[in-house]
């Protein structure tokens, strides 16, 4: 995998720069008191990352973004920021959710467990999400669909849409990087972006930190805060989370025009402030005690950041709360 190769190439090789490659060395520089630099420099090293992209976009005349990612990878985020760094650049951005374009709950394929499957593609109705893209690209209008989740059914939002000559779509999903989602869109007007969480900071110089992980620290908080659900629900899932990841997201992440990096190098050690009171909450008796016993271990390596330093438009934001973004 050449492109994710590059990618934790280029990270060794900045951890090297900084001299920050494990969590000692890390732990080190906060108790020396350069947690407000450490912040800001990965911020900005990000920012750069996305203000990049944007650049790319506009030069190659894309009319579409094409973002994929894995689960709590940041997807939602790195849009925003994108769609903020090509208006500065003079495009005109506009988001759409895949969401919704779900087929009607009726329609919706079932696993092997009798479960609906809302991860696999034809969970999605992709020969009408190919129509109206294929309207807007030749100059036509539509009106975007909206997805009911209570009565699980696809409605009329009344968003009528047209694309003019500095509109840029961006499409965020999982099945984003999948040729067979824009089989019948032209790939001179698609630019793939492919967001994952690739952990940069090393338990020594031995142990790597594992990328889902991190992952699921992000979204223990998240489901939390947002979704109302307990560690031990988060964990219980993770493991269908992480197969659906292996069928209908890895296989793919290659296709990208880039690839992004949404980890930051402190942010374990903020993660360490939410987490461990809902790890904390994991009965000793439940299945996902184990785990949940390894996940505090892990997080208990790191000296601990505040988040209060952290900027409201931080990748970050989006699990943890504070974001100057909606979502």
């Amino acid at each position: 995998m050449k492109k994710l190769q590059a990618v934790q190439e280029e990270l060794r090789r900045w951890q090297q720069i900084v001299g920050l490659r494990t969590v000692a060395d890390l732990n080190t520089a906060v108790r020396a008191g350069l947690a407000t630099d450490i912040i800001n420099v990965s911020e900005a090293i990000q920012e750069r990352k996305i203000a990049a992209v944007a650049d790319r976009v506009k030069e190659r005349g894309s009319r579409i973004v094409l973002l994929a990612g894995p689960s709590s990878s940041g997807k939602t985020t790195t849009s925003k920021r994108l769609a903020v760094q090509l208006a500065a650049i003079g495009q005109r951005p506009h988001l759409i959710s895949m969401d919704d374009y779900f087929v009607d709950r009726d329609d919706t394929p079932r696993d092997a467990n009798g479960e609906y499957d809302f991860e696999c593609l034809q969970a999605l109705d992709v020969p009408f999400f190919n129509e109206q893209l294929q309207t807007l690209l030749s100059g036509g209008s539509v009106e975007l669909p909206k997805y009911n989740f209570q009565t699980g059914s696809r409605e009329n939002s009344g968003k009528v849409m047209a694309l003019g000559e500095q509109d840029v779509l961006i499409i965020e999903g999982i099945h984003a990087l999948n040729p067979q989602l824009t089989p019948q869109i032209p790939r001179s007007v698609k630019y793939q972006l492919y967001v994952s969480a690739l952990t940069t900071i090393q338990l020594d110089e031995q142990r790597r930190i594992s990328t889902s992980d991190n992952r699921l620290l992000r979204r223990i908080i998240r489901d939390y805060k947002f979704r109302g659900y307990s560690a031990t629900d988060t964990i219980r899932r993770w493991p269908s989370v992480r197969a659906g990841e292996e069928k209908w997201i890895f296989p793919y992440q290659e296709n990208c025009d880039t690839m992004i990096n949404s980890a930051l190098l402190y942010e374990l050690a903020v993660l360490r402030g939410f987490v461990l009171p809902l790890l904390e909450q994991v009965p000793d008796s439940a299945p996902e005690y184990a785990e949940a016993f390894r996940l505090r271990q892990l997080v208990g390596f790191f000296e601990p950041i505040a988040d209060k330093q952290i900027p409201p438009v931080s990748l970050l934001r989006e699990f943890l709360g504070g974001s100057s973004f909606h979502y």
